[in-house]
């Protein structure tokens, strides 16, 4: 068969194939299937395409319950918790979102929370905590931009404070931020910490509960645990979700309280949940442990550097400081010269999906995962399609540039984020 044939293929993992593929990007070939370069969703194993399809079994019956028991157990094994008997871990049918507002909801009563933002989702929290807490104070920072340490401590000295929330991984600009530091000013100052989204950080990067002083923990098993979307959780200390009763409910469906009791009282969740997900994120958290989770974050990091040596020879520019980044997200400034729908859309025609930025960045920015089921050999695939597709947008503006001054093309430059003064709102 011709490389010229339309019915060529390349298949995932078959490196004499991809090789051909790298050879002859100009040549139209078509991928069996698309390659997510997103933070989430992931291309997933075919272990879990097998385990989704597993027998129908009852929620309320043993079945359900052993089956919910394993997927605690190897959940507290992710996180590495030494003193296990203290934590437990509820998992809920919603995307991460739906856990995020759970703990938001659940954990502080009638008390204060602070929620600290640098972004997209941090902007969430916030939002969603105004919905149900009155006292909800906010220190906010531009996207992109680091905390201002000092000043968060000095805020928390100066008010009282009974939570302080943030997100982990602020997944609009690829910045990770720092547990160790907040969670010791929290405890510094009687403040319960609760990383209430590391939706995208959770299996890539160390979360040290006990020893960043954090009370809740969320995610889901999309991500970097590399399962489908559709299920959330909920790891945290024992002593505080039985706290949890003493407020009253703001919600029904997710208060954490409720799922705890079921938990600890039954090994069952208290509504219908979405089985067919909780056997595929069950299994995804078997293979993370059976590869060994240092040797996971290890492989991610890996891959991250992989691209990112990649981006820097096509002479690309990041959004932040590498040492600032997650290892599961790249964000990279898009040429002068080049639309960002164009350059997705002429990935998306090479089976390519990258992400877009949101917000202040749109159009400005694009995203670029190494989660999932993605080889080294559909990284440098992508890296050859990227250089392909850059240089031929970059052609295709050239030509509408006239001799004189340009018409067509418009240069896009994003200043680099500056650690500006943050908004504090109480």
């Amino acid at each position: 068969m011709s490389l010229r044939d339309p019915r060529a293929r390349t298949y995932h993992g078959r490196a004499d194939l991809m090789i051909l593929v790298m050879l002859s990007l100009e040549h139209d070939l078509v991928l069996d299937k698309y390659l997510l370069f997103t933070p989430g969703p992931v291309n997933v194993a075919e272990s879990l395409r097998s385990a989704i399809c597993k027998e129908d079994i009852c929620h309320r019956e043993p079945d359900f319950d052993d089956l919910l028991g394993s997927i605690e157990h190897k959940l507290l094994s992710l996180f590495q918790i030494r003193n296990r008997a203290r934590y437990r871990a509820v998992v809920i049918t919603g995307s991460g979102t739906a856990a995020n507002e759970a703990i938001v909801s659940s954990v502080v009563g009638r008390g204060a929370i602070l929620i600290l933002s640098n972004g997209e989702f941090g902007a969430r929290l916030h939002k969603t905590s105004l919905i149900h807490n009155k006292q909800t104070h906010l220190i906010e920072v531009p996207w992109g931009a680091p905390f201002d340490l000092p000043q968060i401590a000095a805020y928390l000295v100066a008010h009282d404070i009974d939570v302080v929330a943030m997100v982990h991984h602020e997944t609009c600009s690829g910045m990770l931020n720092p547990l160790a530091q907040i969670g010791a000013m929290a405890k510094a100052n009687g403040a319960l910490f609760v990383v209430v989204d590391g939706v995208s950080s959770v299996g890539a990067e160390v979360i040290d509960m006990e020893a960043c002083h954090i009370a809740f923990v969320s995610s889901s098993s999309s991500k970097a645990i590399g399962s489908y979307p559709g299920l959330s959780f909920v790891v945290g200390r024992k002593k505080q979700f039985k706290r949890l009763k003493r407020h009253a409910a703001k919600t029904t469906y997710l208060n954490l309280a409720t799922f705890y009791e079921f938990l600890k009282t039954r090994g069952q969740t208290p509504n219908t949940p979405a089985i067919p997900l909780f056997f595929a994120l069950e299994q995804a958290l078997t293979n993370i442990l059976r590869e060994g989770v240092i040797k996971r974050y290890a492989r991610i990091k890996a891959r991250a550097d992989l691209l990112r040596v990649g981006m820097r020879r096509l002479n690309l520019e990041f959004l932040i400081k590498e040492e600032d980044m997650c290892s599961i997200l790249t964000t990279v400034r898009v040429p002068p010269s080049v639309s960002v729908r164009a350059l997705r859309a002429r990935l998306r025609e090479r089976s390519i999906i990258i992400y877009e930025g949101k917000g202040c960045f749109s159009g400005k920015v694009f995203q670029v995962g190494n989660i999932g089921e993605l080889s080294d050999y559909d990284i440098r695939y992508f890296l050859a399609a990227l250089k392909d597709v850059l240089l031929l947008l970059q052609a295709e503006a050239a030509e509408l540039v006239a001799p004189v001054r340009p018409k067509g093309a418009s240069l896009v430059r994003l200043p680099a984020p500056q650690n500006t003064r943050a908004k504090v709102v109480s």
